[in-house]
């Protein structure tokens, strides 16, 4: 079995990453351009992790610019299996207040003129995306947070809807009470297109979300009560790193779930004979065993 390789997609500086063994910077290039940052390596203990700042090492990427089909590449070209979205989002629902944990399992795709696939020129696949995350490193990321969070007043939830909107403006609150009524438990810019990327390339992917505030089908609160929003948001924030630490000695033995690791099989719709051969090298990473590589 390969060596167990962890991707992680999320904002600069969010993990102590200066904890990781064996860090290093490295450049990588792929067919669909530069990823939004240098890639991180490290290891915690026999997991190898890579590490993308999504917004770019100054966050000088807005959730429209970023190169979502680079990044999840990257990751894949490097030996990832599996691939951890850690996102800030805004909460829809009482239940879910800030400072929350949310591992949601499944989206609504609001986003507009992202490129949203690998396999659009010369080659055509249907990957199935009922369901989205790969429940074996969405369990894991929920008892890690949860084992993480014992003790303090931080709560985790396993489960919710993601809307995921084009941004970078935040929505009116007529949009937010909207998605509301269509059952959206967090609001977001970034999971998509990365969910979709990720299934193609057959990465198990979850996010890991932290609820930053509520979005505005809520009055917002006073400054006394933001202050107290802004210190619980902090103490989840503080705890990614070790929740990532846990998180990755259960996954170690573990192997991702058939719905990421074998998202190709059957979906490739193209006669190989007719894939031309430059796109037959620039997704090899990908398409590699599944005969349109022949």
């Amino acid at each position: 079995m390969s060596q167990t390789t962890l991707g992680i997609i999320g904002a600069p500086g969010l993990l102590h990453l200066d904890g990781l063994a064996d860090l290093r910077r490295i450049s990588v290039d792929t067919p669909f351009g530069t990823p939004s940052s240098q890639l991180i390596t490290g290891r915690i203990d026999d997991v190898r992790v890579l590490y993308i700042s999504r917004h770019g090492e100054a966050h000088e990427y807005s959730p429209c610019a970023i190169n979502y089909r680079a990044n999840i590449f990257a990751l894949k070209s490097l030996g990832a299996q599996w691939c951890l979205s850690l996102n800030a989002v805004r909460s829809l629902t009482e239940n879910i207040a800030p400072g929350t944990f949310v591992i949601p399992e499944q989206f609504i795709d609001l986003t507009h003129g992202r490129c949203a696939t690998f396999f659009s020129d010369g080659i055509c696949a249907h990957v199935n995306l009922s369901t989205p995350v790969c429940s074996v490193l969405k369990d894991a990321a929920f008892h890690a947070a949860s084992k993480v969070c014992t003790g303090t007043e931080i709560k985790v939830h396993d489960s919710g809807t993601y809307i995921c909107i084009e941004g970078p403006a935040l929505p009116t609150r007529a949009e937010s009470v909207l998605y509301r009524t269509w059952g959206g438990d967090v609001l977001g810019m970034t999971a998509m297109p990365e969910v979709k990327l990720a299934r193609e390339a057959q990465l198990a992917y979850c996010v890991l979300a932290v609820a930053g505030e509520y979005d505005s089908w809520r009055p917002r609160a006073g400054d006394k009560e933001m202050e107290q929003i802004y210190a619980r948001v902090g103490a989840s924030v503080a705890l990614t790193h070790e929740i990532v630490v846990d998180l990755a000695s259960r996954i170690c033995e573990a192997a991702p779930s058939p719905f990421a690791a074998e998202s190709l099989s059957g979906a490739i719709m193209t006669d190989p004979q007719h894939i031309p051969p430059q796109v037959r090298e620039d997704l090899k990473p990908i398409i590699e065993g599944y005969g349109a590589d022949d």
